[in-house]
């Protein structure tokens, strides 16, 4: 439950970053949620006094019990070494271990479910936050409707464009624009609700209870748009890597929360006042003045919406190649905080999938219909994973867990519920996205788990290794040179090493075995940088180098090792030392536990792994790659 400390930017620094990057989400639903509840279709809700008093007390309870409570007091304490999401909630989930072993293959298969469909909402959002904040040249100028989707294509490519500076630089940015952004819906809110401070009544939630009663089906429907009120909420936990929990609780409950609360009150106080308000309460708040640059603004604020998804997503990607659920990719740490990364893989998958959701939907009314379904989705199982971590990780009785779970998961599924009539007119396209993605993280983690017990009885205890080669019985010739052996289990003899001296009968004078480890710190120190393991002999030339680095540093395991040559049992030329990796080349075979369609899978993914030459800062000319096959 502990936080990454953050010694190297002030506090108010760091909230104000995540004002730009984690709330940009949140903070553009007042946009278009309520206009969707009010002015949607036949089933829309009538601006009575009754409708109005009802929804603002459902949108206020809403965003209070989901995200104030839910998620800002209660799951962010939940975090995996100080990041978020709900990769943090599986991996506490696995480190702990149930007695079950099918309970906890089901709630981590329902955890990378939700995050399959985090990536649908990630998707979504940057299409139809920005594509309908560029419609709003249409109500300048409707002869400009042509250049709706070119313009939004093009912002897009430029949000995209700048994500490889890293959050950090671009919340310096966002934050002082989105800090504008609040100030302008709180002042707008409050001078709505001066004029009708009547509307303070919807707090109450009486009046959330009888408008469901009283409206029924209606209410009901209407819940599928309330909803539009907390998206971006799981991308707040998600993003807390990247900020930190009390920046990111400063943030929301000093300036996002009321800014909101007093928004929708204010558009509430103007529909009771002005019924015909309902065609855009939102811009109505504003003055005649005022509206044009309120549209520009807006347009810079869903451009930043877009990026707390997008930073959410390369967190939860992180975590899941940390969790085994996705192979090494390339991941850049773009500062010293430890959550703040950027992956172009990711970045450019979602960029193209933003394109064609844009081109293939061509408006926001069109896309509407697609969100909300992954993201309520997403709010119920991080539910039934939090209870999970407070009851079994946690150790807190079931009489405090489960009454707290089932009152958030019945709040949960109702506004899923209310969602699933969107599954048919759009909303199938994140549930897609959600079960492509699902199958990905599944096969590699089952192919990663068949793969490795295989490698692991392949490669054989390194110590017996050690033992074999100094049989005398069997004497190995030795080679005047240094191989130096990559292998990531530090338990196991690399197969590189082990097929040198099995096909080729020879063992290099001066043996090196590496295991590279990176910690969740910055930088390690060159002192405590490097450990050293004889392997039970020091007259063998067989060393093991245990070699740490921080996510900061530079992962050069060339300069290390010539750092800590003095601590090896033989001397070593590392201008002419020869690298050794170990690689295994999978083929289809009769393994069970995958069908055969997921075996090919598993095979595609793994030869799109990032290489460790480069990743390592290997030299290429004096590094050797010796294969070995295993079926799958």
């Amino acid at each position: 439950m502990g936080e990454a400390p953050r010694h190297h930017h002030g506090l108010g620094l760091l909230s104000l970053g995540a004002l730009g990057i984690v709330f940009g989400d949140i903070g553009t639903s007042p946009l278009y949620a309520l206009q969707t509840v009010f002015a949607a279709d036949e089933h829309a809700v009538r601006p009575t006094e009754s409708g109005v008093y009802g929804v603002i007390s459902l949108v206020f309870w809403a965003i209070t019990l989901i995200v104030s409570i839910k998620y800002v007091t209660l799951i962010m304490r939940a975090d995996n070494e100080g990041e978020g999401g709900i990769m943090a909630l599986i991996a506490l989930i696995r480190e702990k271990g149930l007695q079950r072993r099918l309970a906890q293959v089901t709630l981590v298969a329902l955890g990378i479910f939700g995050a399959s469909l985090f990536y649908g909402d990630g998707m979504i959002t940057p299409a139809i936050s920005v594509l309908s904040a560029v419609e709003g040249i249409e109500v300048v100028e409707p002869s400009l409707h042509e250049l709706v989707v070119p313009i939004t294509l093009a912002i897009l490519a430029a949000l995209f464009a700048i994500q490889r500076f890293g959050t950090g630089a671009v919340g310096r940015w966002f934050g002082p624009i989105m800090a504008l952004w609040f100030t302008l819906l709180a002042g707008a809110g409050l001078h709505e609700v001066v004029k009708e401070p009547g509307i303070l009544r919807a707090i109450s939630p009486t009046y959330a209870v009888s408008f469901m009663f009283e409206h029924g089906h209606v209410a009901f429907i209407a819940l599928g748009s309330v909803v539009l009120t907390v998206t971006g909420a799981e991308a707040l936990y998600a993003d807390m890597g990247h900020f930190g929990r009390r920046p990111i609780r400063l943030s929301w409950f000093s300036a996002v929360f009321p800014a909101l609360i007093l928004n929708y009150m204010g558009q509430g106080a103007l529909i009771l006042r002005n019924p015909k308000a309902i065609d855009n309460p939102f811009y109505l708040l504003i003055p005649h003045w005022g509206r044009i640059p309120m549209i520009g603004l807006a347009t810079v604020a869903t451009v930043i919406a877009s990026q707390a998804v997008i930073s959410g997503a390369f967190s939860v990607t992180r975590q899941a190649v940390q969790l085994g659920f996705l192979p090494r990719l390339t991941i850049r740490h773009t500062s010293r905080e430890a959550g703040q990364v950027y992956v172009p893989a990711v970045n450019w998958g979602i960029f193209v999938a933003v394109v064609a959701l844009v081109v293939g939907f061509g408006s926001s009314q069109h896309l509407a219909a697609a969100y909300g379904i992954a993201v309520t989705g997403t709010l119920a199982i991080d539910t039934v994973l939090f209870f999970v971590v407070v009851h079994i990780v946690w150790g807190k009785p079931k009489r405090l867990a489960l009454p707290g779970a089932i009152a958030f998961l019945i709040i949960d599924l109702t506004f899923f519920s209310a969602n699933l009539p969107k599954v048919v007119h759009g909303g199938w396209f994140p549930l897609a996205i959600a079960a492509v993605v699902f199958v990905v993280l599944t096969t590699w983690q089952r192919g990663r788990e068949i793969i490795t017990k295989k490698r692991t009885e392949l490669e054989g205890p390194l110590r017996d290794f050690v033992e074999e080669i100094r049989d005398p019985d069997q004497p190995i010739a030795r080679s005047p040179r240094t191989g130096i052996f990559l292998d990531a289990n530090p338990e196991t003899t690399p197969l590189a090493l082990r097929a040198n001296v099995e096909h080729n009968c020879v063992l290099h004078d001066s043996v090196v075995i590496v295991t590279v480890v990176t910690l969740n710190v910055p930088h390690v120190d060159e002192d405590e940088r490097v450990s050293v393991d004889d392997l039970g002999y020091r007259d063998d030339g067989i060393t093991h180098l245990t070699a740490r680095f921080g996510f900061q540093d530079d992962l050069d395991v060339p300069r290390t090792l010539r750092r800590a040559a003095k601590r090896l049992e033989r001397e070593a030329d590392f201008e002419h030392v020869s690298y050794f990796l170990s690689r295994i080349t999978i083929i289809p075979g009769k393994a069970r536990g995958m069908a055969p369609w997921r075996k090919k899978l598993f095979i595609a993914i793994a030869r799109n792994a990032a290489s460790p030459v480069p990743y390592f800062h290997l030299p290429d000319d004096r590094t050797i790659v010796m294969s070995a096959h295993i079926e799958l």
